[in-house]
């Protein structure tokens, strides 16, 4: 038993936030000693947004309609980030992500800290600007409360001035809205719970700085400052806006950009300072398609009243991002990672995984008693054409470039009904795995591949199929690596862990809706019978 496992064995009944607070990743590593290398997290924790409390740091990150939602990591350097929490259980309305709506939900949120309670902010383009509150971070959140009801306004971020006012900036999603590169502010009644008058328009980046949004609201000595990207998630680049009244007018200055990086976007994220106020940082984002939208850090300086992000080489305001630096003036802490691999010595999932929609009791049984994790079949819903149709998707993010990812199964399929499936799946707009099927011949294993998911085309069998008894140990693995932008995977089986032969061809993955690919698991049954069988999930495990 490696060291991981016996760790986590001892940590059966410990909360799983504690457990991934000792959680270091093989696959990837920022802490470079007295440096850091970007990106801090190789994740796709997309839109982060971060909050200081005291000696603490807390981010959160989009996570559209994947469940649970609203991701919570926690850092006291801003340089090893562990997963502890989420504070969205359930996305309302419940009868419209009973289902997966994807790219849908929870977009570009913010945290802040205000009056001993943390709160969280976001839009959702087609319900409304929503937020959740709690005085416990690792704790249970409020449920969601609807501050607005609108049709269009995304990427909010609230502000409580210094007289008791509160506000929230935002974007506009031009899909919904009809109109883009705009951003507003609103004022909140003092307790955040709901807006007061109509939104005003406060910038326009039409001219120059088209597809502004992401907006983060701060004050700093007499200014108002609204940090936000402009010119694309892909290509764009980082912009500081100021004035002295909160509507405005705005002056603007681009204060980051690509420049001669490789480090395309550099996209939305977060000013954050230390505790003694003498260093400042910046947390973003940039997009690597499959891999998704992975996480920087790059210094922050002031200079006449404006921040300057990244290393300014040829002193004109505006930087580039960096790809290593000295690590901040804070105190060491022990090397840390978002958690991958997973024993399921937990009654409760891990907090690498979510659903591709609000989740079912009847979908899975998280028995620590046996180190498992039994996820029940689950009937396909009505007009489903492939698995993009699949709710029951139990999935976590690509942590690294490289990597492979390999679950222990058994399968174990009912006698009552032919054509139950489960097995291991790479996600996306295309996708692909090793699947598993009872059919008259037995339980066939083969490699299924589905090109255009999304505009719902067909899953192919793409291999040779190989027997598996019933109720079998196999291992199924997709080996990841990285040529250029591309994520190529490998996949392969074993019926004792040690030897695995290829099966199928090489697949290059996609990103979903506006995330990257996901590796995980499901278990269906292709129509409703008074019950099923079910695929145990041994273990999940992430290495080099």
């Amino acid at each position: 038993m490696n060291r991981l496992k016996s760790m986590l064995m001892l940590a059966m009944a410990a909360p799983c936030a504690a457990v991934a607070q000792n959680y270091v990743s093989e696959v990837w590593q920022p802490d470079l000693g007295t440096k850091f290398r970007n990106p801090i997290i190789y994740a796709d924790y997309s839109d982060p947004d971060v909050c200081r409390v005291g000696d603490d740091y807390y981010m959160t990150a989009s996570s559209f309609n994947c469940i649970p939602g609203l991701p919570i990591l926690h850092s006291k350097d801003l340089v090893n980030w562990t997963l502890v929490n989420y504070a969205v259980e359930r996305l309302v309305p419940a009868e419209l992500f009973a289902a997966p709506s994807h790219g849908n939900g929870i977009w570009a949120p913010a945290i802040r800290h205000h009056n001993g309670e943390f709160y969280i902010y976001w839009g959702d383009p087609d319900n409304g600007i929503f937020m959740v509150k709690t005085k416990d971070v690792l704790g249970r959140w409020d449920d969601p409360v609807l501050v607005l009801p609108a049709r269009g306004i995304i990427d909010t971020c609230p502000f409580w001035d210094e007289d008791g006012r509160a506000y929230l900036s935002h974007g506009y999603a031009g899909s919904r809205a009809g109109l883009k590169s705009i951003l507003g502010i609103i004022e909140m009644t003092p307790d955040g719970t709901r807006t007061i008058g109509q939104s005003r328009i406060v910038f326009d980046g039409h001219e120059g700085n088209e597809t502004v949004e992401g907006t983060k609201l701060y004050k700093r000595d007499g200014y108002y400052y609204i940090l936000c990207p402009a010119g694309g998630v892909s290509t764009g680049w980082q912009l500081a806006l100021r004035s002295k009244d909160i509507y405005g007018p705005y002056e603007h200055r681009k204060v980051m950009a690509q420049g001669m990086t490789d480090i395309n976007g550099p996209h939305q994220g977060a000013w954050v300072d230390t505790p003694d106020g003498k260093e400042h940082w910046f947390i973003h984002f940039q997009d690597v398609d499959a891999y998704g939208r992975i996480i920087h850090l790059n210094p922050l300086r002031w200079a006449d009243g404006w921040p300057v992000i990244g290393n300014d080489a040829d002193g004109d305001g505006c930087g580039e991002p960096v790809t290593t630096a000295v690590k901040p003036s804070l105190p060491r802490q022990p090397k840390a990672n978002p958690v991958e691999t997973d024993y399921f010595t937990s009654n409760r999932l891990g907090l690498q995984w979510q659903w591709h929609a609000n989740a079912n009791p009847l979908w899975y049984f998280a028995d620590a008693a046996h180190t498992r994790l039994r996820l029940f079949t689950v009937p396909l819903p009505e007009n489903y054409a492939n698995l993009w149709d699949l709710p029951n998707l139990l999935l976590q993010k690509f942590p690294a470039p490289d990597f492979a990812a390999t679950a222990r199964l058994r399968f174990a399929p009912s006698a009552k009904i032919e054509g139950e499936r489960a097995g291991l799946v790479v996600m996306g707009m295309d996708y692909a795995g090793l699947f598993m099927e009872q059919t008259p011949r037995g339980i066939l294993l083969s490699q299924n591949t589905c090109v255009k998911a999304k505009q719902h085309r067909e899953e192919v069998v793409s291999s040779e199929p190989v027997l598996v008894q019933k109720n079998q140990d196999v291992w199924l693995r997709v080996r990841v690596s990285r040529s250029g932008t591309q994520a190529l995977c490998r996949f392969s089986y074993s019926f004792d862990g040690k030897t695995f032969a290829d099966l199928g061809r090489e697949f290059t993955a996609q990103p979903g809706q506006w995330i990257g690919a996901k590796v995980g698991m499901f278990a269906t049954r292709p129509k409703f019978i008074n019950d099923g069988g079910w695929l145990d999930v041994e273990e999940f495990v992430v290495t080099r």
